[in-house]
């Protein structure tokens, strides 16, 4: 559950738009709050997921403070992966 306190003039359009899309039954100002934040969430998710520059440098720079080879590396990723991957499987 997510309580917020926002100005009284947002909440008044807010509730406008929303009877007017969903209708004046109940539950329509839930369903106008989820898609607002599903909206809200998809935007910042893409956002973030952008990326200027070098990933190869970025990658780097990340991997930089780690005492490990690139053959060490490789199977510690591996088994990670596999941890991962594997664990819903049964047997």
């Amino acid at each position: 559950m997510i309580r917020a306190n926002i100005s009284k003039d947002l909440e008044r359009r807010f509730r406008e738009l929303a009877m007017r899309r969903f209708g004046y039954a109940k539950g329509s100002l839930q369903k106008a709050v989820e898609e607002a934040i599903a909206r809200w969430v998809s935007w910042v998710e893409e956002e973030r997921l952008k990326f200027e520059g070098d990933p190869v440098e970025a990658i780097d720079g990340i991997l930089a403070d780690l005492d490990v080879d690139s053959v060490e590396l490789q199977h510690r990723l591996k088994e990670l992966w596999a941890s991962k991957v594997l664990k819903d499987v049964p047997g």
